[in-house]
């Protein structure tokens, strides 16, 4: 059977038979079987304390306390006092032994996990290998503990100065005496931090990593000293961009009060106070400047209509949200709640939107924002030289100035070229008198009632021209906010900030919407906070928030 095989497979039928047993040749009887040969190990392990469990602890003050309980329980079986029998839930407060040997204890497992060949070594009065990471720091063993060793031996310090207990830096125990040590120094930086450790006696392999991470990571610190949350800066809009008639897309904000006498009465002037709304044209950088007398929603309205009257109709207006400008927007028609409004059909006609930006969000309208710092110092040095009382006609003569100053400035460096002696104003544009050469061609005093449409058109197209070539890569760099970083997702911890209180009162928020831009960044966001048990959502820029923990 070993050579010819079983004898149903010689059999020429169809249908096999039933199965049928037979036997090999048993490996007992054939030399050419190899017998099989069991092998037996026996691994003696000591009763060495796991740390497995000390990283479901959070702080190394519990971790302390529940291993100084157990040690507690433990004497109790031997010598039993009062109430403290066998295993038992005690109420007393530990003592000084017990924490320190359950500091000895907690120390001397993670020593056994992790330096293992190292323990072996010293043990049997050999130095620690030569791979060891211990290598060069010369460690000796005392008291079960492994310690640096060194040229301080005989020193008259304590052992703990310089002889420190040696631990590794991936360990859970070691951040949480990092954690332990950097609030016992309340939340200060690196350096106190480190004295503090190494003051207890601790000899953290890679500590000041571990330091700096703890400390970049610990939430209180965040709070105190976390810097305000930063994006790249965004693309202009295409707004700014477009060579299109001046005031199309505009911007606006109010500025001011300034003390104007409104009557003369006897031995007194009545004063009252009076605001200015600066209109920034978005491309060519012209300026308009309407003064009202208060700021609600009527005079904006008003103040409005008189710039639509004497610059026509915009197709966009840009403002921050103060409550004038909703107002006004509501007034107008501009939003949803009047449908039937005549205003809001002039204006639709027109193709005339509000777009509001974030509050809070200043730097989303910089283009007009920086200009009405410059308006505040030349009114500033007008009112300097004005001796008398100013009054309301006095004031809008001012601003006339004002805005013929703001509109005769370069909107790019002024050349040195002697074929180019002009300059680049918003005041060509507009009033095509200042700095403009005459327009190429000959014009005849017949041609100048006839033609005079190629005059305005050869003026409109030098400033659009040179604004295309020298305007325009003005605007190519970032002066600021050139790099890229996370986006705050839905879910992430904050901390609002708040000018009207202190940094320790600033509001802890959850970001309940990230919005991002069409690059796919994020710089505003929708923020949920609680007040007295009250939520509140608000619409906030990212550099309005401090980055507190992330939703992962």
């Amino acid at each position: 059977m070993w050579f010819n095989g079983p004898t149903f497979l010689r059999k020429l039928s169809v249908q096999p038979d039933l199965a049928q047993s037979f036997s090999l040749v048993s490996p007992e009887s054939d030399a050419d079987v190899r017998p099989v040969v069991k092998s037996y190990i026996t691994d003696l392990q000591g009763k060495v304390l796991s740390t497995e469990r000390f990283e479901r602890f959070s702080t190394f003050d519990t971790l302390q306390r529940a291993i100084a309980l157990l040690i507690h329980i433990a004497r109790s079986f031997k010598t039993p006092t009062g109430k403290c029998k066998g295993w038992h839930r005690c109420g007393l407060p530990r003592s000084v032994d017990e924490l320190s040997q359950a500091r000895e204890v907690i120390i001397r497992a993670v020593q056994r996990n992790t330096f293992v060949k190292e323990f072996e070594a010293l043990e049997r009065g050999k130095q620690v290998p030569f791979n060891s990471c211990l290598r060069s720091l010369n460690p000796i063993l005392q008291a079960d503990l492994l310690r640096l060793g060194g040229r301080l031996k005989n020193a008259d310090v304590a052992i703990e100065q310089k002889n420190p207990v040696i631990l590794p830096k991936e360990h859970h125990v070691s951040l949480l005496l990092t954690r332990y040590h950097h609030a016992q120094v309340k939340h200060q930086g690196r350096h106190l931090t480190e004295g503090a450790v190494r003051a207890a006696g601790l000899w953290i392999l890679g500590g000041k990593r571990l330091v700096n991470s703890t400390i970049h990571k610990c939430i209180t610190c965040r709070r105190l000293r976390g810097r305000m949350q930063e994006q790249q800066m965004a693309d202009l809009p295409a707004e700014r961009l477009t060579t299109c008639p001046p005031f199309t897309y505009v911007g606006l904000d109010v500025f001011g009060p300034w003390y104007v006498s409104t009557r003369r009465t006897r031995g007194t002037q009545p004063e009252s106070k009076c605001w200015a709304i600066l209109f920034c044209c978005m491309s060519s950088r012209a300026v308009h400047v309407e003064v009202i007398t208060s700021m609600d929603t009527s005079s904006c309205i008003n103040a409005l209509r008189r710039f639509f009257a004497i610059r026509g109709p915009a197709k966009q207006l840009r403002s921050d949200c103060g409550t004038n400008f909703i107002g006004a927007c509501k007034e107008l028609g501009l939003s949803a709640d009047q449908p039937d409004s005549t205003v809001q059909r002039y204006l639709h006609q027109q193709g005339c939107s509000w777009v509001f930006n974030p509050p809070h969000a200043s730097h989303m309208g910089g283009s007009w924002e920086r200009l009405i710092g410059v308006a505040r110092r030349i009114l500033d040095s007008m009112l300097r030289d004005h001796s008398t009382r100013l009054t309301h006609e006095v004031l809008c003569t001012l601003m006339a100035e004002v805005t013929a100053i703001l509109n005769a400035r370069p909107l790019v460096p002024v050349s040195n070229d002697p074929e180019n002696p002009y300059i680049l104003t918003p005041s060509m544009l507009l009033t095509q008198k200042v700095g403009v050469p005459p327009p190429p061609g000959d014009f005849t005093d017949r041609e100048l009632l006839t033609k005079q449409w190629r005059q305005v058109q050869a003026l409109s197209n030098l400033f659009w021209n040179r604004w295309r070539q020298g305007y325009l890569s003005t605007l190519q760099s970032r002066k600021k906010w050139t790099r890229s970083h996370q986006n705050l997702q839905d879910g992430d911890l904050v901390l609002l900030k708040d000018n009207q209180a202190a940094r320790n009162n600033w509001p802890l928020a959850v970001v309940t919407k990230a919005i991002p831009g069409t690059d796919g960044r994020v710089r505003k966001v929708e923020l949920k906070t609680a007040n007295q048990g009250q939520s509140k959502t608000y619409l906030r820029p990212v550099t309005e928030t401090v980055l507190l923990l992330r939703q992962d």
